[in-house]
């Protein structure tokens, strides 16, 4: 099988995602007041209602849909004020009902948007002729298709309804409005991903899988149902077809699971499923128009699966359609211990699926006060975190991201930083990415601390996990545990010329290497220099001494 890169050189992925939501931070289920908790005993959290039994009437979770609403407006879609819910129909055991409570062609949320920013290795994914006028035919023909797909069911919109907002720059389908992502010089680029809409259902209940591999239903000897879950408030995302690589899909999750933390609508933990992600892929050669047939990949829970089962489908199907075969509308699970993806049944369509208007529910008017109350609600979002972090304490774009994608980890950052000098808070947002995971009981005191000493040159970053060992889990004061245990380095220049001036009259053949052009000699020099000081000494001085004496010689 070919390699992604080769793939990639013939072939245009196009790649659409559904990424499934739990709202774990909510108390009881979408309709009907049962306990929201997946760890409890097997089918405890049940009642007539999520169990759809005969005369049980649901009821609206206001939470849920404050929740999805805000989920809407921080990913800049288009709040309908009128929508409803319908039954879609499946015959499964993991809905007791036989049917799903979802909504319709119109959800509460429409037509919205995210720029995702592609850097590093990553961005070496998207070939150079996925750029300029070649990709601006791409996305108008992927569009044109999912109009087409959108717009099948506008026949249920209510007299005088609209599925679509005005047009907008990400919102339309509008080829003349669409935007290009461009290459940097360093590589990286942006594109704005469209979402189609982000709608709201109920959760199914959940399968166990008894003797397969992985916990699959591939092999598995029986399979029993745990219905706890069955009922839990669930929004699914959807996005156009707009990705193009499984790096542009994995960054998206990724972005998305940032905001949805940042506004505590869920844990996103995908290891607990509690977001999962689909993922609908198909081929075509590069300059073609016509989309080629999609499989879709079910229930990927992890950012790397999502990657590594994109990456192996899209060179399955090249190397199938390369070889005169067909590729066949169809679901698949991706299995990571054999890195294959397996038929798991043929892809239904909507009119399988029987949507008709929920009798027992009625259609949602959402007021202007009501969206403005979510909107007050939304915090700071995570990209706009991450552009105040560079600019009001220096951090680096990188360290500002990761530390704003996590709101807990953000707020101990500034709690950490108002207790630190001002001239440390660069050195904070160091400590927090690199030496805060490692530790799970440390104080913002005693990270400003940490970085009060390492900006001020006290001790190294090496010295720093040393003292971290000690006050982890403890009130005791960094600095202290540093003059307790003759750590603090000596910074005095005049205290360390004697020490310089000793390694290098030893060290003869080491400065006649530097003099023929070897630099990194010098790192040997340091640690010649430290040795000699007994690790007290300045590392950082030691080099720009050293490099002084050694430019003179």
């Amino acid at each position: 099988m070919k390699k992604l890169a080769d793939v990639l050189q013939d072939w245009e992925a196009v790649i659409g995602l559904e990424i499934h939501t739990e709202l774990t931070a909510l108390d009881t289920k979408m309709f009907c007041n049962c306990r929201l908790s997946h760890d409890d005993e097997p089918n405890t959290n049940v009642c007539p209602v999520c169990l759809g039994l005969p005369g049980a009437l649901p009821v609206p979770n206001r939470r849920a849909i404050q929740s999805i609403v805000k989920a809407g407006l921080a990913t800049n879609c288009e709040i309908m004020r009128h929508s409803m819910f319908y039954r879609k129909h499946y015959f499964y055991p993991d809905m007791a009902k036989n049917f799903q409570t979802t909504q319709g062609p119109v959800a509460f949320c429409m037509h919205g948007h995210l720029n995702l920013e592609v850097a590093g290795r990553g961005a070496a994914e998207r070939p150079e002729c996925a750029f300029g006028e070649a990709e601006a035919q791409s996305l108008a023909s992927a569009s044109a298709n999912a109009v087409g797909l959108s717009t099948a069911m506008s026949d249920h919109l209510p007299e005088g309804g609209t599925a679509r907002p005005k047009a907008s720059s990400q919102g339309t389908y509008d080829t003349a409005n669409l935007v290009l992502p461009e290459r940097a010089e360093d590589g990286s680029y942006t594109v704005p991903i469209r979402i189609l809409r982000i709608h709201m259902e109920e959760d199914a209940a959940k399968m166990v899988h008894v003797g397969g591999e992985e916990g699959r239903i591939g092999g598995a000897t029986e399979s029993l149902v745990d219905y706890n879950r069955c009922g839990t408030p669930l929004i699914e995302l959807v996005t156009e077809p707009d990705l193009r690589t499984p790096e542009e899909a994995r960054l998206f999750m990724e972005k998305l699971r940032r905001v949805f933390l940042t506004l505590g609508i869920s844990d996103c933990s995908m290891e607990k499923g509690s977001m999962r992600c689909d993922g609908n892929v198909s081929l075509r050669r590069r300059g073609e128009t016509k989309l080629g047939t999609k499989t879709e990949l079910k229930n990927l829970n992890s950012f790397k699966a999502l990657h590594d089962g994109l990456e192996y489908e899209i060179c399955r199907q090249a190397e199938v359609l390369e070889e005169g075969g067909v590729i066949y509308q169809e679901t698949r699970h991706w299995e990571p211990s054999r890195k294959r993806t397996v038929v798991m049944r043929v892809k239904e369509t909507a009119d399988d699926y029987r949507l008709f208007p929920d009798p027992d529910l009625a259609p949602f008017d959402l007021t202007d006060e009501f969206i403005d109350e979510c909107r007050a609600e939304i915090p700071e979002l995570p990209d706009a975190k991450r552009d105040r972090f560079c600019e009001q304490y220096g951090l680096k774009r990188a360290d500002a991201e990761q530390i704003a994608g996590d709101p807990v980890t953000a707020e101990f950052f500034e709690r950490a930083c108002k207790l630190a000098p001002e001239k440390a808070a660069l050195t904070v947002g160091n400590v927090v990415v690199n030496l805060l995971p490692a530790y799970d009981a440390l104080t913002p005191a005693q990270v400003a601390g940490i970085s009060a000493l390492l900006a001020g040159d006290a001790i190294s970053f090496a010295q720093a996990r040393e003292v971290l060992d000690a006050v982890n889990g403890t009130d005791l004061d960094p600095e202290k545990v540093v003059d307790e245990r003759g750590m603090r380095q000596v910074s005095d220049t005049g205290a360390l010329e004697p020490v310089v001036d000793a390694v290098l009259a030893r060290c003869g053949e080491q400065v006649e290497q530097y003099r023929g052009g070897n630099r990194k000699v010098v790192g040997f020099l340091v640690g010649q220099c430290m040795k000699e000081s007994r690790g007290k000494g300045n590392p950082k001085l030691f080099n720009q001494l050293l490099s002084e004496k050694l430019s003179q010689m």
